[in-house]
């Protein structure tokens, strides 16, 4: 059973990867056999592949249509900052007490890593260290896997809208979070967060 869960695992990172990069296209028919065949699994693993994927919200299943990789509308991506801002400014408050001068120093480098990034991808994934860094001390896992699921999500709707183009925002809303929790104005921190996610219903970041 564990040589499955880690299969199905792989196979789940590995789809929502193409899903979210656009690689797999909303609509596109996620087929259990030739997933199975790809990555020379049964299809047990695959099935919990595409569980994970569903609840993730990357994936839909419909009866007599089978799996298929799920759209989005302007609604959805709304949802999920509200939900987004809501949950990461909860798990700020709690992390707030663990933040140390480190952590609070290697939230920064991320930042300016981000800053410096040659593509979406690259940027989108400091992005996402920079807020992982600031909420995992938190210590709350289901509310952290909660918020990655959701991020997940942002990350899909920032890669289906980006043009070729490509030219690193400075992220003046990290900065401001950062210069508020060395200054333990957690509240204050909690506020920009909470703006700044939210600002994902309208560009998603």
């Amino acid at each position: 059973m564990a040589k499955d869960d880690t299969l199905a695992n792989q196979i789940a990172k590995t789809l929502a990867g193409r899903i979210i990069s656009g690689a797999l296209e909303p609509g596109t028919p996620l087929r259990q056999d030739h997933v199975a065949e790809e990555f020379g699994a049964s299809h047990v693993p695959v099935r919990e592949a595409f569980r994970r994927l569903e609840a993730q919200g990357l994936a839909v299943s419909e009866p007599r249509r089978g799996v298929r990789v799920a759209g989005f509308s302007r609604a959805e991506v709304k949802e999920v900052a509200e939900m987004r801002a809501a949950l990461e400014v909860l798990a700020l408050q709690n992390a707030a007490p663990h933040l140390t001068r480190a952590i609070l120093d290697h939230a920064e480098e991320i930042n300016d890593e981000g800053d410096s990034a040659p593509d979406v991808q690259a940027w989108e994934q400091a992005n996402r260290n920079f807020h992982r860094t600031l909420l995992a001390p938190c210590g709350m896992p289901r509310l952290l896997k909660a918020i990655d699921d959701l991020q997940t999500a942002s990350a899909r709707f920032l890669f289906s809208g980006w043009s070729a183009e490509w030219e690193a925002p400075t992220d003046r809303d990290h900065s401001a979070i950062l210069v508020a929790l060395r200054a333990g104005q957690v509240e204050q921190a909690g506020s920009i967060l909470k703006r700044h996610v939210l600002l994902g219903g309208r560009a998603p970041r």
